[in-house]
């Protein structure tokens, strides 16, 4: 049976997280407030010691196994960031860690991985072949899967994002989130609506193998080829038997809205330029769709979630250049 996403369960999350990492940086960007005649708040999930918001899933999830499950080991499957979560909270816990990515997952992050001390094997050609191998090291040697979304320990985690938002800022009205495989949008948007139903929580993501809107738009889960896309952090199915994330999406969502490739680099090079900031294409998807007018916040106090620093420094470096030519 499914366990409903409660407030009750992000709260208990927050004491597990907090033994991992700090709450992180909810700012106000001038630039784009200025700009949309709003108030744009960003928040700094990159100011993690990994780079990215899914330590936070993580911790709550591996911070709740058993001595037994610890000392046998975990697994996971990833486009890279949780892969980079799971290994840094096992090596503080003293866990054994094995990560199963595809060939898709950019260098700088399969060496941050590794550089964690975690066991990579490199499988297939995306998320859904890296999550078949993983299975069949749990039947194998007995490791516990750490799923990268669909669980609600994952969720629960993701959702402190939210209770920070609306403790910092708690008369924000609309909230933009990187969607993927769902977990960050369903714990942040659980935490939002429970605090004020009247929050707006808008979903993004890249037009290449966009999974979850898709399978919004279907009315079920469905499988996508994975394209090349600078969102690469976004890229994966959400699974044919998705038991959390599919329904609490579908039930949140207030606004769905895709963007482009050039948008996303865009985006990575305006807050490289005004913010000094170097983030991955799926942390500036958000940030990409007010850029380009694609949602609307004039005359509200809009959050926008930035979810990760994790991106080759080859790719950074030709998108500010090719940003500045403009």
């Amino acid at each position: 049976m499914r366990k409903q996403m409660t407030l009750q369960l992000i709260l208990e999350a927050k004491k597990r997280v907090y033994q991992v990492v700090k709450p992180t940086p909810f700012f106000q960007s001038i630039q784009l407030s200025e700009q949309y005649g709003s108030s744009v708040y960003l928040k700094l999930e990159n100011f993690h010691e990994i780079g990215a918001f899914k330590v936070r899933g993580a911790a709550n999830k591996i911070l709740q196994l058993s001595n037994e499950e610890q000392k046998r080991g975990v697994a996971t499957f990833s486009t890279g960031n949780h892969g980079l979560a799971v290994a840094y909270v096992a090596k503080k816990r003293g866990i054994s860690a094995t990560v199963c990515i595809s060939n898709r997952v950019p260098k700088a992050k399969v060496d941050a991985i590794r550089r964690m001390g975690a066991h990579v094997e490199i499988v297939g050609e995306g998320q859904d072949d890296a999550e078949t191998y993983c299975y069949e090291l749990e039947e194998k040697y007995g490791l516990t899967v750490i799923k990268p979304f669909d669980d609600s320990a994952i969720i629960a985690g993701q959702g402190t994002i939210g209770l920070e938002m609306a403790a910092e800022e708690p008369d924000i009205d609309v909230v933009v989130i990187p969607i993927s495989g769902g977990g960050l949008f369903a714990g942040v948007a659980t935490a939002l609506k429970l605090y004020n139903p009247k929050i707006k929580t808008i979903g993004v993501s890249m037009e290449r193998s966009p999974v979850m809107f898709e399978s919004i738009r279907a009315g079920k889960p469905v499988i996508l080829k994975e394209q090349p896309t600078l969102a690469d952090s976004l890229l994966g199915g959400i699974g044919l038997d998705n038991t959390y994330t599919f329904e609490i999406v579908k039930q949140l969502v207030d606004d769905f809205v895709l963007v482009s490739e050039e948008e996303i680099a865009e985006a990575m090079g305006f807050m490289a330029d005004e913010h000094r900031m170097i983030v991955e294409g799926a942390a500036a998807t958000g940030v990409a769709a007010l850029l380009n007018k694609k949602i609307d916040v004039t005359g509200m106090k809009a959050g926008m979630i930035i979810t990760g620093n994790n991106v080759d420094l080859s790719v950074i470096s030709k998108v500010i250049q090719d940003y500045q030519r403009k």
